[in-house]
């Protein structure tokens, strides 16, 4: 496979986003019942903030060209702020599996963002790997039940968290559209406070009015793990790898988190995935060996 060093960290990149990213998944459902997303994510976002902002000024530091047209942080803090409020406003109604099916929907989307802004071209080989990995995504998600595929149904719930994958597929090639030479953790660090900030404004009543010191551990645990490993390193993760792969690459290893989501349930005491669900995590696995050979 003729695939360069760039490339081939910006995959790894992913891989392990994909792997935290699905963490949040099994401790967000158990905490989701007991705050505010918007609470929530805002408390995320300051965290995450106040972690990439020290790991910036011990490493490359914060130039004051970093601040050049502060607006562009704005953007992309304010796409994915949008994501992830819409996406447990969704879950308050949505069933789990018709939101995860939703979301295997984001690298279709950033495909077609990516050619509208980058005029980044999806290939037959990745169009290949893209449906493929789709497929493989679905089966895991509706756990090889053709019955629960077939009791799919769109309500509300979907159509909120829908409008929430469109902000996450924009933002994926807006981070190369916006970038001009920042090191992606200073990068990240603008997105990170300016998203902070449009959370705070917006969800400011919401926010006083959560007892904070009434929570149950697994909030804080679940909040902790959102602000270090869900956001801090996955947000640096995505920015590192969106300036070395093409937007529908970055996007394709949303197909692994339904996997990923499995292991952490089983590593949490759940019951491991039998040799039907198997099949369709190895056509996720297959779909990126596809999408590892460069396109140029």
């Amino acid at each position: 496979m003729a695939l360069s060093p760039a490339a081939l960290r910006g995959h790894l990149a992913m891989l392990a986003f994909s792997a935290l990213v699905a963490g949040s998944f099994s401790l967000g459902t158990r905490a989701a019942n007991h705050i505010d997303p918007v609470a929530l994510n805002a408390a995320r976002f300051g965290i995450a903030t106040l972690l990439i902002g020290i790991a910036a000024l011990a490493t490359t530091g914060l130039p004051r060209s970093a601040a050049r047209a502060p607006w562009r942080y704005l953007v992309l803090g304010g796409l994915f702020g949008l994501y992830f409020v819409l996406m447990f406003e969704g879950l308050k109604t949505a069933a789990p599996v018709s939101a995860a099916a939703v979301f295997t929907l984001t690298p279709l989307m950033s495909a077609v963002f990516g050619w509208l802004l980058l005029r980044q071209v999806t290939t037959p080989r990745m169009a290949l790997a893209l449906a493929i990995g789709g497929a493989g995504a679905l089966w895991v998600i509706f756990r090889a039940d053709w019955a629960a595929l077939r009791a799919f149904h769109v309500g509300g719930g979907e159509i909120i968290y829908f409008w929430g994958c469109v902000a996450h597929a924009i933002y994926t090639p807006m981070v190369r559209r916006l970038n001009r030479g920042e090191p992606a953790v200073v990068f990240t660090f603008g997105m990170l406070l300016a998203g902070g900030l449009i959370l705070t404004l917006w969800g400011w009543p919401r926010i006083r009015a959560t007892d904070w010191t009434a929570l149950p551990l697994i909030v804080w645990i679940t909040l902790g793990y959102l602000a270090v490993f869900a956001s801090a390193i996955t947000f640096v993760l995505l920015q590192f790898a969106t300036l070395r792969l093409p937007a529908a690459k970055v996007m394709a290893y949303t197909y692994l988190t339904p996997s990923w989501v499995i292991g952490w349930e089983v590593a949490l005491g759940g019951t491991p995935p039998g040799g039907l669900l198997l099949a369709g995590i190895a056509m996720t696995v297959a779909a990126l060996f596809l999408l590892l050979r460069d396109d140029d």
